[in-house]
């Protein structure tokens, strides 16, 4: 890992102490734009307060992030015990960062996403599927059917592995023989290593359950795909539909909803999601403009 790599983990993870604050996603952008205009390298570990000071901190702001720079030896005991855990970190320098994320958050994406798994699954064209926890049946069977369209069209399938609408679709991928992305809320380390499947997190890869990474990771599996369906959604509220309208405002992609006849999908028709029935699944190209990558084979 490299030292630039070093400071992006060591400013953005708090590296399984709770007592460690690290700098959220508005503090660290401010941080790169003010070290990006001083022609310094962002994650330099010896920028100390002296420098930060200069750069137009304060000095109680510049000594909590010299603080946090100086944390080389945590960071190191951190590192050990995630490959003990088969979990590593992919940080936004990283080759293998999504660059779909990448470019759609631009400097709102994670400075570092922890992985366990396949991560040759990354930067393959992808289609998230999303919605509720409690199905109705016939958005079970949505749900279901894509899941298997997406294996059976070479795409990856990326969701939130929550129970209801992600783990229906995944379950249904994988035993069509397809890949997975599942953006954790919950810890990492407790995920399984499955052929065929990527584990991703947001935050530290030991780090339990909350609402607020729930909703936080949202955003991650919108960006990393071409195409996001929604199976099911309730109106006004909750992180999926949350989430289809940070997408709509901001055009990360096309979002596809199953026209169930519920208020929800109505109202997202209004607003310009496609409404789509089960049979439309069978050529997501006509949605995404690209396909899988063995659709020939």
């Amino acid at each position: 890992m490299t030292g630039p790599e070093q400071g992006f983990l060591l400013l953005t993870s708090s590296l399984g102490d709770p007592d460690r604050k690290p700098l959220s996603v508005a503090q660290f952008r401010s941080l790169a734009k003010r070290v990006q205009a001083s022609d310094r390298e962002v994650s330099s570990r010896d920028l100390g307060p002296e420098d930060l000071v200069k750069l137009g901190y304060e000095v109680p702001m510049a000594e909590r992030i010299s603080g946090l720079l100086s944390g080389t030896n945590q960071l190191r005991e951190y590192l050990r015990r995630s490959e003990a855990c088969d979990c590593y970190p992919i940080t936004r320098l990283n080759p293998l960062y999504p660059e779909a994320v990448r470019r759609r958050l631009r400097m709102d994406s994670p400075g570092v996403l922890w992985a366990k798994g396949d991560s040759s699954l990354l930067n393959q064209p992808a289609v998230a599927v999303i919605g509720s926890r409690e199905l109705r049946d016939q958005t079970r069977k949505f749900a279901e059917e894509a899941g298997r369209q997406i294996a059976m069209q070479g795409y990856v399938l990326v969701s939130g592995n929550a129970r209801g609408t992600d783990r229906t679709a995944q379950d249904a991928c994988l035993e069509a023989g397809g890949r997975v992305i599942g953006v954790v809320a919950d810890s990492l380390q407790k995920q399984p290593l499955v052929r065929n499947v990527l584990w991703l997190s947001l935050d530290d890869f030991d780090q339990e359950f909350s609402a607020q990474r729930a909703l936080h990771r949202n955003h991650v599996i919108h960006t990393m795909a071409e195409l996001t369906v929604a199976a099911q959604c309730t109106l006004g509220k909750g992180g999926t539909w949350s989430g289809i309208l940070a997408n709509l405002k901001y055009g990360w992609n096309p979002v596809c909803m199953f026209k169930d006849g519920s208020d929800a999908a109505k109202e997202l028709e209004n607003r310009g999601v496609q409404g789509i029935n089960p049979e439309d699944l069978r050529n997501l190209a006509a949605f995404t403009g690209t396909t899988g990558n063995f659709m020939n084979e």
